[in-house]
């Protein structure tokens, strides 16, 4: 099993050192995320910072930018990290695309699916030459001339992997991507009853072998090395869990458990501005339905009895503000624990 943690993203001059020490600290990813930050600008500072550690954006959200930007962008970063870069893309949810980023609302799944055809098309129009020919429902690519081709990377194509929650996401992630990011809220029963029968379904759609296939995250991780460490944490997770409960897009993983009236009385108290309040009714079996509790040395077994046979990447952290100390040989441990997973198909097509 993997294990991702992330970047800080306040400052790119913290970046390369805390790059260099996950690389060090034998961590498999350093992913950054679209919150109050710009997700690539780190990642570009990675790329030229370290060796061995691959670099993925988990999530950038895909619609306020047009896929030929995130082409030429991604196409950067995997030239410039040799071949370790991975693509994380999410919809976000309506009010976000239409009220923060100013950015015409669709059915996500339908437009997502064109999103990651356009950026394949435009890969392979750059990496293997011919007319760029690409028109779909959402966007159109036929202008591509010599003086806009850029050099070819010489490494292989830059895996794709979209953020999913519900039925229609996870079927699309399966058939048309190489790998799914699971939301941290999110439940091994849910991921084992919902998620992946609608992801295996796209899978057979595809034809593509899970073993190519990553599943990322589907939970929280809440360690430290002292008990006091860890139930700091596990507050900040617990305020997470109400976070994302009070959202109607999550609510899914909630009616799931039977906690439907949860997710509706917590999207009562935000409107009421009660935001303050809201993790105080995140009880902790509820809690525990989302996050890993424990130790570092009690992390491993934990990890396994949470994620094992479900996930073949874990979040060590989900948040830039949290930077995980987690000992490498704690590291270690988690990452014998046996996943299907075992590489991006790595040829042109």
């Amino acid at each position: 099993m993997q294990v991702m943690t992330t970047l800080p993203q306040e400052d790119l001059n913290a970046v390369p050192a805390a790059a260099r020490a996950a690389e060090r600290d034998g961590f498999d990813m350093i992913a950054t995320m679209e919150n109050r930050y710009e997700p690539f600008m780190p990642l570009a500072v990675s790329a030229i910072s370290t060796d061995r550690i691959q670099l993925g954006t988990a999530v950038a959200i895909a619609f306020p930018r047009s896929p030929m930007v995130v082409a030429n962008t991604a196409w950067d970063l995997q030239n410039a990290s040799k071949g370790r870069f991975v693509l994380g893309l999410g919809p976000q949810i309506k009010p976000h695309n239409e009220k923060r980023f100013s950015t015409p609302w669709s059915a996500p799944a339908p437009r997502l699916r064109e999103y990651v055809k356009a950026l394949r098309a435009i890969w392979r129009s750059w990496e293997l030459g011919g007319a760029l020919k690409f028109a779909g429902d959402f966007y159109t690519f036929t202008l591509m001339t010599p003086n806009f081709v850029p050099a070819s990377t010489h490494q292989p194509p830059v895996p794709i992997t979209i953020a999913a929650v519900g039925p229609h996401t996870l079927k699309l992630a399966g058939e048309v991507c190489d790998g799914v990011r699971l939301h941290p809220f999110c439940t091994r029963a849910y991921i084992e009853d919902v998620a992946m029968p609608r992801i295996e379904t796209g899978l057979a759609m595809s034809g593509k072998p899970r073993q190519e296939f990553q599943i990322t995250g589907g939970g929280f991780i809440a360690t430290g090395a002292t008990d006091a460490e860890v139930e700091t944490v596990a507050e900040w997770v617990r305020y997470r869990v109400a976070f994302y409960g009070s959202t109607p897009s999550y609510w899914p993983v909630f009616e799931h458990h039977g906690l439907g009236d949860l997710g509706r009385k917590l999207n009562a108290m935000t409107k009421q501005g009660q935001w303050e309040q809201i993790a105080g009714v995140i009880t902790d079996d509820v809690l525990r339905l989302f996050a890993a509790i424990g130790r570092y040395d009690e992390l491993a077994d934990l990890v396994a009895g949470r994620f094992g046979g479900c996930t073949d990447m874990v979040y060590a952290s989900t948040s830039s503000d949290i930077q995980p100390k987690i000992p490498p040989e704690v590291l270690q441990d988690i990452q014998r624990i046996s996943t299907p997973f075992k590489g991006f198909k790595a040829a042109w097509s």
